[in-house]
């Protein structure tokens, strides 16, 4: 019971870190400047639906376990300019990715092996993201 309870709780982490995504990468989207906004924007846009569906999946499965899921988002930073907000974008996915890892073990710890093997798939999502941004930061200058 423990275990489930520990699982609960750090999906409704995970949800409040969606929700955040969710409105960071719009946050983001608006406020892109300069000549990288025609590229920037989009890319900032087309990763809502990605977050957007984590926290579906992450409500349901919170409900589905007796769980009720949060409403709150965890705080998103305003960056000053283009690069922070993709330092700050990549900084959030290297610690969903983190978050992810962790609560894979505490489904298969809680016998929730479904769970588990759709969080590896939100993993590898997750994974993808921080590598896109890796590489738009490489050997940006601004």
């Amino acid at each position: 019971m423990a275990d489930l309870k520990a699982l609960i709780d750090g999906l409704n982490e995970d949800l409040a870190a969606e929700y955040q995504a969710v409105i960071m990468y719009r946050t983001f989207a608006s406020l892109v400047t300069g000549p990288w906004r025609m590229d920037l924007r989009p890319f900032f846009e087309n990763e809502i639906p990605d977050e957007l569906g984590h926290a579906a999946f992450l409500a349901d499965k919170i409900v589905a376990l007796g769980g009720i899921p949060t409403t709150q988002a965890q705080p998103v930073p305003i960056p000053r300019d283009n690069r922070e907000m993709l330092a700050v974008a990549l900084q959030a996915e290297v610690d969903t990715i983190e978050r992810y890892t962790k609560r894979i073990q505490q489904a298969e710890e809680a016998g929730e092996i479904s769970i588990k093997l759709q969080l590896e798939n939100l993993l590898v999502d997750e994974s993808q993201h921080r590598d896109d941004i890796r590489r738009m930061l490489e050997g940006w200058k601004e």
